[in-house]
């Protein structure tokens, strides 16, 4: 549905996204992580065709952003960072009137209106100014005008920004509801937002791609920490060299009781893991080594996220 293609955005000289590809398939919820000023916002205005690119192509349903801006726009609903709204007009009056700028017929107003609110659990908050609303209730309004159009894409910039931990729960919540009819991308700088409505993550490092992977698949990924006698010189090529391995790195958290040296093995695709951790275990002893410790450490996105921060 939407695809991203070597798309860079550049500032002067400065790049803010650098030569990023990405596809997302229909509804697909897509968390966008990263740093403040990793990218993530640029990427949505591009998308939305707010900004254009310094280079590169964006298609959605197949149509090119830069060739039919305006169609595009009609498919997406967008809920910018900060929530822009109007503070001294009513929920929904406020709603009437982003309806209008959808170019929503005046006849199909009233329903369309009625929905969003139903859906963004505002019914009780409808006729009070939206200066009166609390944090949570001015984001759930964004969100309403977002969906007025029932748009097939949601695009929502840090939608849990400011809010309290109940407000948080009851976004999580609404994303996922809206999630059953639209592809949504969410982007944010907290890990547990992605965590806890995402099916993949897009992980941004200085405008460019450091990671893409979907949740279940991450969560999957072992690695086999073993802890030797070996220094680093001798010990990474040799567990290089075994065929079960595919890569291997010397591990930043050190040994276990601070003896030895902790290596980190990814595993080549095939083999058993914990046949391969037996094989490892002998490998090590007929080299006469001593083996302090052996086992499987999952990767998080948290442990993956701080990998890729301190590179």
């Amino acid at each position: 549905m939407i695809s991203v293609n070597k798309v860079t955005r550049k500032y002067g000289d400065v790049a803010a996204v650098d030569d990023v590809s990405f596809a997302i398939a229909p509804r697909e919820i897509v968390g966008l992580l990263g740093h403040n000023g990793a990218g993530k916002t640029t990427i949505m205005k591009m998308i939305t065709g707010y900004l254009e690119p310094t280079s590169g192509t964006i298609t959605v349903n197949g149509t090119d952003v830069a060739v039919d801006r305006r169609l595009i726009q009609r498919q997406i609903g967008y809920l910018p960072e900060n929530c822009p709204v109007y503070p001294e007009m009513t929920v929904y009056a406020y709603l009437d009137y982003a309806a209008a700028l959808h170019g929503l017929d005046p006849a199909q107003r009233p329903r369309a209106i009625a929905s969003a609110i139903a859906r963004t659990e505002l019914a009780d908050k409808a006729n009070r100014p939206i200066a009166t609303l609390s944090r949570g209730y001015r984001q759930r309004t964004g969100v309403a005008q977002a969906i007025l159009h029932d748009p097939a894409i949601l695009i929502l910039d840090e939608p849990t920004n400011g809010l309290d931990p109940n407000q948080i729960q009851q976004m999580r919540g609404l994303i996922r509801t809206l999630a059953e009819k639209a592809t949504v991308i969410v982007s944010t700088h907290i890990l547990q937002e992605v965590q806890a409505v995402c099916d993949r993550v897009i992980i941004l490092k200085d405008g460019k791609v450091a990671l893409d992977s979907r949740l279940d698949a991450l969560n999957r990924e072992a690695r086999l920490q073993v802890d030797v006698d070996a220094t680093p010189d001798v010990a990474l090529p040799f567990f290089g060299a075994l065929a079960a391995v595919a890569s291997v790195e010397q591990a930043r958290n050190g040994a276990a009781r601070g003896a030895g040296h902790t290596y980190s093995l990814a595993l080549a695709d095939g083999p058993v893991p914990h046949e391969v951790a037996a094989l490892v275990a002998g490998a090590v002893h007929a080299q006469g080594w001593r083996l302090y410790a052996l086992g499987f450490a999952t990767r998080t996105l948290e442990s993956v996220f701080a990998e890729i921060s301190g590179q």
